[in-house]
């Protein structure tokens, strides 16, 4: 295959690389980068195409790799080596990890309120938490649907009030 038509192939097929750099990178100037870069690869090492072969698969192929390649090049760059004797920051980071007594307290305050409500309240509340429906509350408790509605609205009121220090900002 001849340079020429190498070009004219490369051409026909580059339009469909892009959804697939756009995938890769999320960014279109870097898709762009990332499409310029498979392209000069494929032309530099087009004695390595086979005729007959698949050019977009190829293509793909290059894509790829040239991808994974500059993406672990990055993290490499990025890396940081602490060349300190002190070795306790080593690894550190601004991240906080927690641990699983945080939910446990705020599951004791949660019981701890939802056991501080009424009766009138509390019942139809925990009904409509374990899955039952308004009309099905309202045959159970004997009482009109409307006034179940209204008891889980204020029972839900008061847990937030009480819980309002779980609350997102």
């Amino acid at each position: 295959m001849t340079k020429t038509e190498f070009s004219a192939h490369l051409d026909d097929v580059s339009a469909s690389l892009k959804p697939f750099a756009l995938k890769l990178t999320k960014d279109n100037e870097e898709a762009n980068d990332l499409l310029q870069e498979t392209m000069l690869k494929a032309y530099t090492n087009r004695e390595k195409f086979a005729k007959g072969t698949n050019l977009k698969a190829w293509l793909y192929t290059i894509m790829k790799n040239t991808f994974i390649t500059n993406y672990q090049r990055m993290v490499r760059r990025n890396t940081f080596i602490d060349t300190t004797d002190n070795l306790h920051y080593i690894n550190s980071s601004n991240n906080t990890i927690y641990n699983l007594a945080f939910s446990s307290f705020a599951m004791d305050d949660i019981e701890d309120a939802i056991d501080d409500l009424d009766d009138v309240y509390r019942t139809p509340f925990m009904m409509h938490f374990r899955g039952f429906k308004y009309h099905e509350i309202a045959d159970r408790l004997q009482i009109p649907i409307g006034t179940v509605k209204n008891r889980i609205h204020i029972a839900r009121k008061g847990l937030k009030a009480k819980l309002k220090v779980y609350a997102k900002n």
